[in-house]
């Protein structure tokens, strides 16, 4: 017999397989010996009272044995004469090569910057000496902007594929079965890096390929119709299809793009600051005590409200976290966060943002398509220009309210460094106002939010793409340029590592239908 029950989990018990075979029994009316296994498919911790619990949705399973959780997904040898460029080894290029191989189509994956392991030497210099390079950053490498920064794994966007299979598929390229059923999945980046590594060996065991160090610079179309991608001005690919997998923050793509008459359009996204806390003041206000359960994770926190018609919310939260410089170029100060797997650090970050609108971004008009971007870069510069460095602008929360510079500033997990400054003054009036009124609202929603303990710091501006790189809802290609499959957060369509990897699972299906549309797609 199998039956599906909710079992009510204290914190310290979690781990306890006896608990909980236990706690299965009293619901299922019958002994622990009877208890054949018990599958979790969703925990939540529960923090509304004082005493929080875990609630775990369960398949219990009574004098019978289960069925696999998640079978191991199987992959062919690629046919080199069918060949899809990648431009990209995010979520969303990996999942699609993967997706590829699941059908026997070779996937060539072009990546600007490093594999998972040299990003590191970039990562440092840009800590330690505010050295930014280009090619090879927090957001550029293999992997994508996720595997430094973070490895969350919530997602909303249920409807846009299977979501569970991108998770599994992490879980069978090393990820540990915990995130299969955790209500808001996090991997950690000390973690990630080498799942990452593992999703890279499978592509090369079954024919991919895989080129560091390849920025796709041109993109070979001929009446209409995709031939492949030239990489480092220099060297030809011939593809089939080219999806666009490249993130958020290649600006170049968009630059190319619109050069060569491809539609593109503004996209609404949001900018603001990062928020810092000391993590035990979260952990009070969200477990309601002084002293937080060491059984108890590093406590989170998720707001939003609107001002004048706008959502500021809160983003990225990253509960035992760190602010790291996501920059990509010279010039430009960007800031992002991140969290260990053990989440142990002694601040809690996340960012603040308000969102961006065509009216903020209507003194670009003249840039069309790229009117939104060019805000988002004239942010960027500015916040920069406060210290000539990735050192970040930083004030007191009530001293940003109360339109005071801030004599001093508290410690901070932000490595480069902070420096006081205006920031009331500096961000835009139609970003600081609504934070200020935001504020109140959050501490109202959270007591104790508002408080001098805080900081903010500037700026936090990648929240997603501020273009849009059009497509068919039904084929996934570009309505001008036939084999163009434009995919993921860089085109506009997905947010985070899980959303990503889907939407590049479904633009991989789509290139493959298209390859393979004289021939028989039962396959997919």
């Amino acid at each position: 017999m199998k039956l599906q029950a909710e079992l009510v989990i204290p914190p310290e018990k979690i781990s306890d397989k006896e608990y909980l075979y236990e706690a299965a029994a009293k619901k299922a009316a019958s002994r622990p010996a009877e208890i054949k296994a018990v599958n979790a498919l969703r925990r939540s911790l529960d923090a509304r009272t004082r005493y929080p619990v875990y609630r775990v949705l369960a398949d219990i399973y009574v004098n019978e044995s289960p069925p696999a959780i998640h079978p191991t997904v199987m992959y062919k040898n690629a046919d080199e004469k069918r060949r899809v460029a990648i431009i990209g080894a995010g979520p969303a290029g990996l999942f699609g090569a993967l997706r590829l191989l699941e059908l026997g189509i070779m996937p060539l994956i072009f990546e600007r910057g490093k594999d998972v392991q040299s990003r590191r030497k970039d990562l440092r210099n840009i800590q330690q000496f505010h050295i930014v390079n280009p090619d090879s950053n927090y957001c550029f490498g293999e992997g994508g902007a996720g595997t430094y920064s973070d490895g969350k794994l919530y997602t909303r966007s249920k409807k846009r594929g299977d979501t569970r299979k991108i998770v599994s598929l992490l879980v069978q390229h090393g990820a540990d079965e915990d995130i299969l059923v955790d209500s808001h999945p996090h991997i950690g980046s000390n973690k990630l890096p080498g799942i990452v590594k593992n999703i890279r060996e499978t592509i090369l065991k079954y024919g991919g390929e895989m080129h560091f160090d390849s920025k796709v610079t041109d993109i070979i179309i001929k009446e209409g119709v995709v031939e492949g991608v030239i990489v480092n001005n220099e060297t030809e690919y011939p593809a089939d299809a080219v999806i666009i997998a490249t993130g958020h923050s290649a600006r170049d793509i968009y630059y190319l793009l619109h050069k060569k008459g491809i539609l593109l359009e503004p996209k609404e996204y949001a900018m603001g600051v990062r928020i810092e806390h000391p993590q035990s003041l979260i952990d009070e206000i969200q477990y309601h005590s002084k002293e937080r359960n060491p059984f108890l994770p590093a406590a989170s926190y998720n707001l939003n409200c609107q001002v004048d018609g706008k959502g500021v919310y809160s983003f990225c939260m990253c509960p035992g976290g760190l602010i790291i410089p996501a920059s990509t170029a010279p010039g430009e100060l960007v800031i992002n966060g991140m969290s260990l797997s053990r989440r142990d650090s002694v601040y809690a970050n996340s960012g603040f943002v308000v969102t961006i609108e065509p009216k903020d971004w209507a003194p670009y008009d003249n840039e069309f398509p790229l009117n939104a971007l060019m805000l988002q870069i004239e942010y960027e510069k500015k916040i920069f220009g406060v210290s000539g460095s990735q050192s970040a602008p930083a004030q007191r929360l009530t001293d940003f309210v109360n339109g005071k510079l801030s004599s001093d500033l508290p410690g901070t997990s932000y490595i480069p460094g902070v420096v006081s400054a205006p920031l009331h003054e500096i961000l835009p009036s139609f970003i600081a106002g609504r934070l200020k009124t935001a504020l109140d609202i959050f501490d109202k929603k959270m007591k104790g939010y508002f408080t001098s303990e805080a900081q903010i710091l500037a700026g936090e501006s990648r929240t997603s793409s501020p273009v849009r790189i059009p497509r068919d809802t039904e084929t996934y290609m570009h309505p001008q340029i036939s084999g163009l499959f434009p995919s993921g957060e860089g085109a506009g369509y997905a947010g985070g590592i899980v959303s990503c990897g889907v939407d590049g699972e479904n633009s991989a299906a789509a290139a493959a239908k298209y390859i393979l549309r004289d021939h028989s797609i039962e396959a997919i």
